[in-house]
């Protein structure tokens, strides 16, 4: 078994299959394994700096470019990622579905509507549920750190907050983050 992870109850279950138990599995995630794979290959080539395991729409890797950093292990389920702005994801983070982050906006007091970036950096272990959004007053997401579903997100995010509304507030510190967490097997049906 080589991996970079301490053996957990996923590994530990995937390990214990049966032979053909495994090889149907394996069989069923053919498709999925594929398209994940072509999505790296286009990101990357666009200039992304992908890392290894990460799941991405194809959408999203068509219109990426280099201002784009994802670390290992990643899982992006929106295509409403604006790469205007360099945009750094760490491992282990997971951006749910219909998410939009904003990294760019109009400055309302310029006389010609200057645009301006400010970027974002998402350190490891985030996670950033369905329909959230994260706008250009935001420029870090803490490590560990929970933005609920539908939150927007204004300004900088603490390491290990639990936050939600609009706009979002810190409802709470979180205990642990999600180590034993094979992101990939997120969306193989595990």
């Amino acid at each position: 078994m080589d991996c970079n992870y301490p053996p957990n109850s996923y590994i530990l279950n995937v390990v214990s299959r049966s032979w053909l138990r495994y090889f149907m599995g394996l069989l069923a995630r053919t498709r999925k394994f594929v398209q994940y794979y072509r999505a790296q290959r286009i990101a990357r080539k666009r200039g992304a700096k992908i890392g290894r395991g990460v799941i991405m729409p194809i959408s999203l890797a068509r219109k990426v470019n280099s201002n784009l950093t994802i670390g290992n292990h990643v899982s992006i389920q929106t295509d409403n990622i604006d790469v205007r702005s360099p945009i750094s994801i760490g491992d282990n983070v997971i951006i749910g579905a219909n998410c939009e982050i904003i990294t760019n906006s109009h400055d309302i007091d310029s006389t010609s509507w200057k645009q301006y970036g400010t970027g974002l950096d998402i350190a490891p272990y985030v996670w950033i549920a369905t329909n959230a959004m994260i706008l250009p007053g935001c420029k870090r997401i803490g490590r560990g750190a929970v933005i609920g579903a539908g939150s927007v997100v204004v300004k900088d995010v603490d390491d290990m907050s639990v936050l939600g509304g609009n706009p979002a507030k810190e409802l709470r510190k979180r205990k642990n983050v999600h180590s034993d967490l094979l992101i990939e097997g997120l969306l193989g049906g595990d």
